[in-house]
């Protein structure tokens, strides 16, 4: 039997009827994984021994009838970061080349207790930091569905791994959109929950920035694979908020939801593909009976200038504390470029950029300058009062009061390799909902048509150029849809999100060409 690209959650389902075997499992997922790395170079390090080990023990225990836990015998993989004892947690980092972990991470643990079997370790940008997975101590990751494109980040290797049918389901983080971006370039499905809900405890971001945690989540084929991963990371009831159970997505009934629906946010003008991929996917909701209004976020740049501030509020300060002698990718070195510049420059540039047809430029400076610790406290100030604007809109706002959000992950699909050096604006749709808090998944819809590729205007911006240089060529490409819910209403989320897999799975297939 056949035992890829079925998911996490149809797999358990035969291993624990005896209809399919661990052994099977892990076998096939590992021979997929050997078949598809080499031109990916999504795993970054393996466990197969291990792996195999693990499935018979695994069968053996089923045949002795054995309680089962509910991934029993599911192979999944692990971004690169999260502690795996005996395995490394670099962070791309040359200097954490020789890391091996003590422990297992507590997400981790919570996959294998649930009966899990870890395959391998996958690829990340150097400190998980932007949206394409590269990095000295790997290398880099490639999309699936076009070798000359990035799978996305942070999550990269996981999005590209799982897209490629070498994993049913994996674990994966989500600070600014690095589940969310890789499963929209891959064609998969993934979600970051609630802030406070699966808190990130691994030292990548410093530990005194707490106003934007990252979130661990899974990511994987279908979406009711995710939801089982989410119930698994969330130990039921939570390790910080045991009040807030996860609800049952399978009980919700779309005729009672109200959702918002935006294309495009004002920060950075969506491609034609991605447009017309949230349009598509409001008409499923239409059909499923929810009452669905346009609407628009208030005030998103303005949310954009507080997310970035907040994250880079060090100036990057422990980012080069813990880098040490190694090289540092393009990326990384603007970053820490940017932020050595005077306050004084920063605000001279923002007010001359947008004069010579650079606005978009200018948006990508306006967070940098200013590193006091003041500003710093009044940015908390101002996320304090943006969330409250927000929920406010979303409760008054005509149309409402909403209950999801429908809207782009990313203006753009899968960027070509190097391109997210300048286009760090293109991740506000994502980084908006980790400002905010709200839990947030993506599902994918369709694919980029050939006569998307060139739609854009003619514009003096540098960075519009360089997005149109993203879209030409990107037909075929995958293209998902992000879906909000308020806080602690995951099962709406996803509730939303199975909605729209039902019907697009009826007539798109996600699967990249050669690889699956």
């Amino acid at each position: 039997m056949n035992l890829l690209n079925l998911g996490a959650t149809r797999l358990a389902t035969l291993i624990a009827s005896g209809q399919a075997t661990a052994v099977d499992a892990v076998a096939q997922h590992i021979a997929q994984i050997v078949k598809v790395n080499p031109p990916l170079n999504a795993m970054v390090w393996d466990c197969f021994d291990a792996a195999r080990a693990a499935a018979v023990e695994a069968d053996a225990k089923q045949a002795r009838g054995d309680p089962l836990g509910p991934l029993h015998g599911v192979p999944f993989t692990v971004k690169e970061y999260l502690d795996m004892q005996g395995t490394p947690s670099t962070h791309g980092l040359w200097s954490l080349k020789d890391h091996r972990a003590k422990a297992d991470d507590i997400y981790v643990a919570r996959m294998c207790e649930a009966g899990g079997i870890p395959l391998c370790k996958t690829n990340v940008p150097q400190l998980l930091l932007y949206y394409e997975t590269d990095n000295p101590v790997y290398g880099r990751s490639n999309n699936p569905h076009n070798l000359q494109r990035t799978p996305g980040g942070s999550s990269g290797g996981e999005g590209a791994l799982i897209a490629a049918g070498g994993s049913p389901i994996g674990l994966a983080s989500d600070i600014g959109g690095s589940i969310r971006i890789p499963s929209h370039f891959c064609g998969i499905t993934g979600i970051k929950p609630t802030t406070g809900r699966c808190d990130d405890h691994s030292r990548v971001m410093p530990q005194g920035q707490r106003a934007v945690l990252a979130q661990v989540g899974p990511v994987a084929p279908y979406v009711a694979d995710v939801a089982l991963g989410l119930r698994i990371l969330n130990g039921q009831t939570g390790p910080n908020e045991p009040s807030r159970p996860l609800g049952d997505y399978t009980q919700v009934d779309l005729r009672t939801l109200r959702v918002a629906v935006y294309t495009n946010d004002g920060t950075f003008t969506p491609s034609a593909a991605v447009t017309r991929a949230v349009n598509e996917a409001a008409d499923v909701l239409r059909r499923a009976g929810a009452t669905v209004s346009n609407w628009q976020p208030p005030r998103a740049g303005h949310g954009l200038k507080i997310f970035f501030g907040i994250l880079g509020g060090d100036a990057m300060g422990t980012m080069r504390k813990r880098f040490g002698p190694g090289k540092k990718v393009p990326q990384i070195a603007q970053l820490m470029l940017v932020s050595k510049l005077p306050a004084w420059l920063i605000k001279v540039l923002s007010k001359l950029l947008p004069l010579v047809g650079q606005p978009s430029m200018a948006a990508n400076l306006s967070a940098f300058g200013d590193y006091s610790t003041l500003h710093y406290w009044d940015l908390l100030e101002a996320q304090i009062d943006y969330q409250a604007e927000f929920a406010q809109s979303m409760q008054t706002a005509p149309g409402g009061p909403f209950d999801v959000i429908l809207c782009p992950p990313c203006p753009l699909p899968a960027l070509t390799h190097g391109a997210s050096t300048d286009l760090l604006t293109a991740g506000a749709y994502a980084g908006l909902y980790n400002l905010l808090g709200y839990p947030a998944g993506v599902v994918p819809v369709t694919r980029v048509r050939a006569d998307e590729e060139n739609s854009r205007p003619a514009t003096s911006d540098l960075l519009l150029k360089l997005a149109a240089k993203v879209d030409a060529g990107s037909a075929g490409l995958p293209v998902g849809v992000q879906v909000v819910a308020k806080p602690w209403m995951e099962h709406v989320a996803l509730a939303v999100m199975q909605s729209i897999e039902t019907e697009v799975r009826n007539t798109q297939d996600f699967a990249p060409q050669g690889t699956a």
